[in-house]
């Protein structure tokens, strides 16, 4: 355990991280590094980098299991429960809420006025973080033509995010068994004291370059057993215990196994897998309706934590319409369908975070393992990139009363980050005051017209 730094003072900021983790995950990831690395110096920025890369690589949640994997780096196993928990728990908590008013009234339009702003001040997020990030990391001309490489592949090609990902670890690879000059990296290991010139003035790092792997972090063939044979109990014991209560293909069940391959099949993020989703829930179960989902997919959007959290509205809407477990109508029976949902969709991300942590830190200074994670790391900022163009479309050039507003807010946004340096708590508070005020406006002008 990192002595400056308790257990209870981390959760603290893993429980107020997961009310404002907007964004999705370059969102999220922006955040996670603006917190953690520059302003809180947990993490020096090549832990960070490095723990990011292996999340990259995973199925699920990238944003989630970062968060899980830093949380595990600084306080052991409790401490990666607990901030993967708080990380997804006020996602869980709020789109329950608004998946009870949905299926009541149909619709939620007061959150409409506060995401109109905070969706470009959102996108102004990803914008720094790609522009801080490439700074740090785009060091030799190769690892910037990955990250434009990467950019276009995505943005323009539309590649898959898994292919993207390999052929940049391809290159990791090649550059570092035959010229690691070109990825910037050592020639030798032993590179844990050299600080990057960017983090040279900044305070020590509480984890940084040159601090030992933590007892807790170190690999043990007896801790991974124990850590594989928890997860194993942990997915096999609630799920026994639904077949025992409704049958192998009953409701809670059936939906425990669905979303369990929902989370060993979502490489390339929550778009990746979505259609997958909505093809099972829709089409071929009928837990509701197609256009339900694109509600579901709304209301995902516009609330904190990692927006795979829509299955939890698919399993509430499941629930609400099953009559095998007292619906229709049942608020219930739709609460524990979320549950089932949500333990299933997460728990494989715990499990390869807490299993594989050990390997990746003691990969550290290997480089047949560094060399492709920097690959990787140098693509990262062209993803980022391409998500804030995706982010882009939407956001500012949707038809609307007032068009030049989104732009308004995003330039007001990027002017507070940049040249006000203020925090990204700071911004998402403000949004969310001006989309109310706007609102309030609005709402008066129209009722007194």
């Amino acid at each position: 355990m990192t002595p400056s730094l308790t257990l209870a003072q981390a959760s603290r900021f893993w429980w107020q991280l997961g009310w404002v983790s907007f964004g999705g995950p370059a969102g999220q990831i922006a955040l996670l590094h603006r917190e953690l690395v520059e302003r809180r110096r947990w993490l020096s920025e090549r832990r960070y980098l490095h723990a990011l890369n292996y999340c990259m690589l995973l199925p699920g949640p990238e944003a989630m299991q970062l968060a899980t994997y830093l949380g595990w780096l600084l306080h052991g196993v409790p401490g990666g429960l607990i901030a993967g928990g708080l990380f997804v728990l006020p996602s869980v908590l709020v789109l329950t809420a608004l998946s009870t008013a949905y299926a009541l009234w149909g619709q939620v339009p007061v959150l409409a006025a506060v995401f109109a702003v905070l969706k470009p001040a959102v996108l102004a997020i990803v914008v720094v973080a790609a522009w801080r990030l490439g700074r740090r990391v785009l060091r030799t001309p190769l690892q910037l033509l990955l990250a434009i490489t990467a950019f276009l592949g995505l943005a323009w090609l539309g590649l898959p995010y898994p292919v993207v990902v390999a052929l940049a670890a391809l290159v990791g690879w090649a550059a570092g068994k035959w010229r690691p000059g070109l990825m910037a990296l050592p020639m030798a290991h032993g590179s844990r004291g050299a600080a990057s010139t960017a983090e040279a003035d900044d305070p020590p790092a509480l984890h940084g370059d040159a601090t030992p792997t933590p007892d807790h972090a170190r690999f043990s063939p007896r801790r991974l057993a124990l850590t594989l044979l928890v997860w194993a109990l942990a997915l096999l014991l609630p799920l026994a215990v639904l077949v025992v209560w409704g049958g192998w293909d009953g409701p809670l069940a059936l939906m425990a196994r669905f979303f369990t391959r929902v989370a060993l099949l979502s490489f390339g993020g929550a778009y990746a897998v979505l259609p997958y989703v909505a093809q099972g829930a829709v089409e071929q179960f009928g837990w509701l309706s197609a256009s339900q989902m694109l509600d579901g997919l709304a209301l995902g959007e516009t609330t904190p934590g990692p927006l795979i959290m829509v299955v939890a509205f698919v399993g509430f809407m499941g629930g609400w319409h099953s009559t095998l477990l007292g619906g229709p109508g049942s608020w219930g029976a739709a609460v524990a369908a979320t549950l089932v949902t949500v333990w299933f969709t997460f728990l494989p991300s715990f499990g390869f975070i807490l299993a594989g942590g050990p390997l990746v830190e003691r990969s550290r200074d290997d480089l047949r393992i560094g060399a492709p994670l920097a690959g990787i790391t140098a693509a990262l900022v062209g993803v980022i990139a391409s998500l804030a163009v995706f982010f882009a479309k939407p956001v500012l050039f949707s038809a609307g009363s007032a068009p030049l507003f989104p732009w308004l807010v995003l330039a007001l946004s990027l002017l507070a980050l940049l040249r006000w340096r203020w925090g990204v708590l700071q911004l998402i508070g403000a949004a969310v005051v001006l989309g109310v005020a706007r609102q309030l406006l609005l709402g008066g002008f129209a009722a007194g017209g």
